[in-house]
């Protein structure tokens, strides 16, 4: 089903040693990231994640079997080039440019046919200075619901 508005919602990763060690949890809008997980920063490309990434930032998240019933999938990995921190919108910027641009090839169809939805996980100002932070992570989901195996070549 054709879109004419961008989609994607952004979700920041953030790199806040207080909450890590603390163990909680964030929610926001009533959407989880559940910190019992294992750390967005050793995230790759083919993993998939157990629990709706939400709108909030997360340094924490519970994978799962991508032969199991799972929310998404991470389908490409970008690092930024080293510098000073570009600010939140020019990473969000390019975030958004670079899964968009990265959706195409691993869906077989641009993004603005497709019914499935994307998120993007960037660098924040916190975790570019203090873990040097350079990595776009774009995630893909389907908004209908869990899907199981990969979205690779999905073409819908």
């Amino acid at each position: 089903m054709p879109s004419t508005t961008m989609r994607p919602r952004i979700v920041r990763v953030a790199a806040t040693a207080a909450v890590a060690a603390a163990g909680l949890t964030l929610s926001g809008c009533g959407m989880l990231a559940s910190l019992q997980g294992g750390s967005v920063f050793t995230l790759e490309v083919g993993d998939c994640l157990a629990e709706p990434l939400g709108m909030t930032e997360i340094s924490e998240i519970e994978t799962a079997e991508c032969s199991q019933p799972h929310e998404s999938e991470v389908f490409a990995s970008v690092m930024m080039e080293d510098g000073e921190y570009p600010g939140d919108e020019a990473v969000a910027t390019e975030a958004e440019e670079t899964c968009m641009s990265e959706f195409e090839t691993f869906v077989g169809m641009p993004y603005m046919e497709s019914e499935l939805d994307m998120d993007m996980l960037h660098p924040t100002q916190e975790s570019w200075d203090s873990m040097d932070d350079r990595e776009i992570l774009c995630i893909i989901y389907d908004p209908a619901g869990q899907t199981t195996g990969s979205l690779s070549g999905a073409a819908r």
